[in-house]
């Protein structure tokens, strides 16, 4: 039997790294595209003048860039803290009590279906080339030399909301006033089926169901902000 690597097979260091990005990158892509969609067709509904569609969109773009990035960070700042003090606690016990450190590693790999015996002996192996190493990531599921990074998801959160933004800004001020409405939905509707393909296709996940969850939010979305802005502006008329 071969034991040669399958260079096209996920691995969970690797996948878990994507599968965050992913998830900071589509969740901000879509929250700018909705949101701000929502803004300016709400807007739209009300006035035909471009000064107030213009403002509140810019305006709900930088507020939920912000918003995005401020709230990526402090989660995943607060997942690294979890992160680092159990690596910590990990660090003090095998230097306190290395031999338990070493049954505990035996026992977790009996738990995975090894034998007694061969679960002492890769326990052992493993100790003798990284203890830590191999208790962080048998024990706690954590690779110490991948900690999540706020930083990172706040960037990626903010640049990927803006983008998403910029799309139905400048989407409701190009055409003529009749059209503004239905272009920017058309817009935004085919935005959100591209997300969802895309999210659905590096995560492995099906495409129809990602892609029609977003397009139903999304329209729901429009639709919602656009009967409020149309009362709105009835209203002040």
């Amino acid at each position: 039997m071969s034991t040669a690597f399958h260079p096209h097979e996920p691995h969970a260091g690797s996948v878990w790294s994507k599968l965050n990005w992913l998830r900071a990158g589509v969740l901000g892509a879509n929250d700018g595209i909705v949101s701000v969609a929502g803004i300016v067709v709400g807007v739209a509904a009300a006035t035909v003048q471009r000064g107030p569609i213009l403002t509140a969109g810019v305006a709900g773009l930088t507020a939920g860039a912000v918003s995005m990035a401020l709230g990526e960070y402090v989660s995943v700042s607060t997942q690294r803290d979890t992160e680092e003090a159990l690596l910590a606690k990990e660090r003090r016990e095998l230097r306190d009590d290395p031999a338990a450190e070493l049954d505990e590693l035996a026992e977790l790999y009996e738990g995975k279906g090894l034998s007694p015996a061969t679960a002492r002996t890769v326990a052992e192996e493993l100790t003798d080339h990284n203890p830590f190493l191999a208790h962080a990531e048998v024990e706690l599921g954590i690779d110490p030399e991948e900690l999540t990074n706020p930083w990172q998801a706040a960037l990626s959160s903010a640049l990927s909301f803006t983008l998403g933004a910029l799309l139905p800004l400048v989407v409701i001020l190009a055409p003529p006033t009749t059209w503004r409405i239905p272009a920017t939905v058309v817009a935004v509707l085919l935005a959100l089926v591209l997300t969802g393909a895309v999210s659905a296709g590096v995560g492995g996940a099906p495409r129809g169901r990602a892609v029609l969850r977003n397009v139903v939010g999304g329209g729901l979305a429009l639709t919602v902000t656009y009967g409020i802005g149309h009362l709105v502006g009835v209203a002040i008329a």
